[in-house]
């Protein structure tokens, strides 16, 4: 689509000659998501649309118990050390952003009194500020108000790198400054294309000045309310046993008319996809199941039971395989899987080359995921304007087994391959589920008919995507050669997503592995291209930029995307739940409600 076109919709979108809604179907048809088109929009001058979610109840309360399955169980409940999507949700029960995304891309008020827009003069015309102003007569749950000091600390917290916050990169590069108890400006360092990424979303949730100040720095693991959350939320902290039950119960004072509905919250952890799955779809047990990583045939043949449903809803997500950069055996300064180290094996080109050719991506989605994944060659893969054409996946053992003779990597008397003494055997982790166990046995067949044994190891969800720093068996830690596991997309532009690959964002001892460049993976043409990607306003250029940095990574074969997914969920056959492909599944859990 040209310039001139683009500027004239926009401008029927101002007049009324075009709705919104058009507009934003017209965008998604040229490439662009829909909360893309509603950023063009919000920088053009057009105020975002209010987002109206069906909600029948007449009253806060009267709804009973909700009954929440997590079979990777939540193992603490702040947001700013979540680095897995189970800790991300248990927190957004308690706690909430300035700001959420709908399914539609549009940006809804949560904390804040309106979203920023030219026309509220939120907004400045040099992309380089926003104004936020606060909603008023919040409180937090033990009684104090909410003000625009909480938002401020908020970010003086994430900014701080001796917190080790997951999100720091969200809060790093602004400034943050109080106006008046109700509004707050974030000022940026340069122009910025997408603004709405502080205190929006996942990692936008706000926590209590007056809790948390003693705990800035060294001493943020040693919070109580790590565990015990205060927060603004539709429920109230009740009780907490890590990996596996989490308690609430109603908020009498929340800040929004007639909400919530439920009495209560029960999450119930641990288990597998499965079982989660016939707790809500054949036994009616459970009202919701999160994360339905679960073959599709079996979500088919349980939906027929006629007691619930799947809900499908897209999004960026993409399940993926990490070969090792660093030595996870070896030990530097007290750290394993340094970065001064290099692996064993994977060092060499033609060894991830091969393991590429040994994945069968087709068979993966076929007789696995269904209609819940694409096989896929990219790990960026949504929204398409940033999806590249240049890559593509194939699955070929025998090209696999030349490239290795080529490379001087020759089979033994067991049909294992060795060079220069070194076997040619790698462990390969990933958290127990059954979709992911039978992608392991996939890959594994494949390899051994190339010449190389693989070791398949498999961890429980709840430790393996656990946020315990000290906990040695985190896919942030990554003490293995390779693992396979879901990362999520947490909004419409790239920008955040694709940091996971920058140098300075490397997991390791001294940031207590909340760094979210888990592979260890470096590359200075990267992190140069990954800099120009934050200062670049023109649309087209950047969405260029963004599939150049695709293309590095997977072309290096240190990462092997599998299946680019859906964000799958099932639930009760009377509940009301509003799901977005952008943010979290629970961003919106006080207006969620069961009906009859």
């Amino acid at each position: 689509m040209k310039e001139r076109d683009l500027r004239d919709l926009i401008a029927d979108v101002k007049t009324g000659r075009l709705s919104r809604r058009a507009f934003v179907q017209r965008m998604i048809a040229a490439g662009l998501s829909a909360p893309m088109a509603g950023m063009m929009l919000s920088q053009s001058g057009v105020a975002m649309a209010a987002t109206a979610l069906p909600y029948k109840p007449t009253k806060a309360g009267g709804g009973g118990v909700l009954k929440l399955m997590y079979w990777q169980a939540i193992t603490l409940l702040n947001p700013h050390f979540a680095v897995g999507t189970k800790d991300q949700e248990g927190s957004r029960i308690f706690y909430e952003p300035l700001a959420g995304w709908d399914g539609d891309g549009n940006l809804v008020p949560i904390l804040a009194a309106e979203v920023p827009s030219k026309e509220n003069d939120g907004l400045s015309e040099d992309g380089r500020s926003v104004i936020w102003k606060l909603k008023r007569g919040v409180k937090w749950h033990d009684g104090m108000p909410f003000t625009a000091d909480d938002v401020v600390f908020t970010w003086e917290y994430a900014k701080t790198p001796e917190t080790a916050a997951v999100s720091i990169a969200n809060y790093k590069d602004i400034t943050v400054e109080k106006i008046d108890d109700f509004t707050v400006r974030l000022t940026f360092a340069k122009p910025t294309p997408f603004w709405a990424d502080a205190f929006v979303g996942n990692y936008g949730m706000i926590i209590p000045k007056h809790l948390f100040k003693d705990y800035v720095g060294a001493k943020s693991r040693e919070a109580p309310n790590n565990l015990k959350p205060v927060g603004t939320g539709p429920y109230l902290f009740v009780d907490f046993k890590p990996g596996d039950m989490l308690r609430a119960r109603i908020n009498p004072n929340y800040h929004v008319a007639n909400r919530p509905h439920f009495d209560e919250v029960e999450v119930k952890g641990g288990g597998d996809a499965v079982s989660a799955a016939r707790a809500v779809l054949q036994t009616g047990e459970y009202d919701y199941a999160w994360n339905m990583q679960v073959e599709d045939e079996i979500l088919l043949r349980l939906e027929a039971v006629g007691k619930g449903k799947v809900s499908i809803t897209p999004s960026g997500n993409v399940e993926f395989m990490q070969l090792n950069s660093t030595d996870p055996a070896v030990e530097v300064d007290g750290e394993r899987a340094s970065i001064k180290t290099k692996h064993p094996l994977f060092s060499d080109p033609a060894v991830r080359q091969a393991i590429n050719l040994l994945i069968d991506r087709a068979s993966i989605e076929k007789h696995i995921y269904g209609r819940t994944a694409l096989a896929t060659a990219n790990f960026l893969n949504n929204p398409e304007r940033f999806r590249s054409k240049n890559t593509k996946f194939e699955f070929n053992i025998e090209k696999a087994n030349q490239i290795l003779e080529t490379a001087g990597w020759k089979k033994g008397g067991d049909g294992i391959r060795a060079k220069d003494g070194k076997r040619l055997k790698f462990v390969f982790q990933t958290s127990i589920n059954a979709p992911r166990q039978k992608t392991q046995a996939i890959v594994k067949q494949a390899c051994q008919k190339a010449g190389i044994d693989v070791e398949l190891k498999s961890v429980v969800g709840s430790v393996f995507f656990s946020s315990d720093a000290a906990n040695p068996d985190t896919y942030t830690h990554f003490y293995c050669d390779a693992q396979m596991y879901n990362t999520t997309m947490p909004q419409a532009d790239p920008q955040f997503f694709m940091n996971q690959y920058t140098s300075w964002q490397v997991a390791n001892k001294e940031n207590k592995w909340q760094g979210r460049n888990v592979s260890r993976w470096q590359s200075k043409e990267y992190d140069e291209i990954y800099k120009q990607v934050e200062r670049e306003l023109d649309a087209v250029k950047r969405a260029a930029l963004f599939i150049k940095l695709n293309d590095l990574v997977v072309s290096d074969n240190y990462i092997q995307p599998i299946v680019s997914r859906t964000r799958v969920a099932a639930l009760g056959g009377k509940l009301t739940a509003h799901i977005s492909g952008w943010d979290n599944d629970l961003w919106q859990l006080a207006s969620w409600y069961r009906e009859g």
